[in-house]
């Protein structure tokens, strides 16, 4: 998982921490979004809150795009697609190009309920994604408490 070098610059870096706070925040936005605009699609109703709500989720993913490269930069030496992250970069990559296909439908003029079945999509990459980090993080603490024994 980590050479003792990378988990020593890993441990170092800033970057895990804004990381470890980003992440939480973003889920629960992602949450709370998903709810609005589900909300949107069944009733017709809160398309306001249901689009801010996206925009708030969107700016969190490319917050934690941008910080996460920061933070590979620091253990691998690489912005992005370092081979120890590849398959979580490819995935955010996927995530992070639905989420930012909301505004080409919003400039494309497709409807307000095409534009919010498109987060949806979105938001179905972004549980990949997600999914992907927690069973990264997962094997990165059991690697981790390996090396303390």
């Amino acid at each position: 998982m980590y050479t003792a070098e990378q988990l020593t610059r890993r441990n170092a870096s800033r970057w895990t921490r804004v990381q470890i706070m980003l992440a939480p925040i973003q889920f629960l936005a992602f949450l709370i979004s998903f709810a609005l605009v589900v909300r949107y699609l069944l009733t017709g109703e809160g398309y306001l809150i249901a689009t801010i709500s996206v925009w708030i989720k969107i700016g969190l993913i490319w917050a934690l795009t941008i910080t996460g490269m920061l933070w590979e930069k620091d253990v691998y030496g690489q912005y992005f697609l370092a081979r120890e992250f590849f398959w979580e970069d490819m995935g955010n990559l996927i995530a992070l190009l639905t989420h930012n296909a909301y505004f080409v439908a919003q400039w494309l003029g497709w409807s307000r309920q095409d534009v919010m079945l498109v987060m949806v999509v979105a938001y179905s990459t972004y549980l990949f994604n997600a999914g992907q980090f927690i069973v990264k993080g997962i094997q990165s603490a059991r690697y981790r408490k390996a090396m303390q024994a």
